[in-house]
């Protein structure tokens, strides 16, 4: 694994919600290559909660989009051979919510590449906590071009 996160290496003034690390009231998800997977590891604060000990499903859903975007600007990145991720967006995503995720505890996201064709990606990923998955996601994911909002947002 790299020392530095893929948010850190390729957008380290990105003010996204969930990713970005300038968003001081963000998540700050720090995602990270490891072999065919990119994971992470973060941990809630009591303001993250939907009820007392449990995390909130926006959130998981917030976990589950950034941190499978990233696998898709990663993953697109290496197929076209280039030295930085493209600027990615969502197009879809859903999110099965599979158990209660204690918020007291760290979880661990890990996501995988399905396909890749073009600008697009498709990305699984899932969040577990103390040894069980608790959500899974499943999205597609592209690479915009100059005019769209998100170009260059890095």
């Amino acid at each position: 694994m790299n020392e530095k996160s893929l948010q850190l290496t390729y957008a380290p003034d990105s003010i996204c919600f969930g990713c970005g690390p300038t968003n001081d009231r963000g998540l700050r998800i720090n995602s990270f290559v490891d072999g065919d997977y990119v994971v992470a590891e973060w941990s809630a604060l009591k303001h993250h909660e939907a009820f007392p000990g449990v995390l909130n499903g926006g959130i998981i859903g917030t976990l589950l989009d950034c941190h499978c975007n990233w696998t898709a600007a990663y993953h697109l990145m290496k197929a076209a051979e280039e030295d930085n991720v493209p600027s990615t967006v969502t197009a879809d995503y859903s999110v099965k919510l599979l158990r209660p995720t204690p918020s007291d505890s760290s979880v661990h996201l890990r996501a995988w590449l399905m396909e890749l064709e073009g600008n697009r990606a498709v990305v699984e990923g899932e969040l577990s906590s103390g040894g069980k998955v608790c959500a899974t996601c499943r999205g597609t994911f592209v690479a915009v071009k100059e005019g769209h909002p998100a170009y260059f947002r890095w």
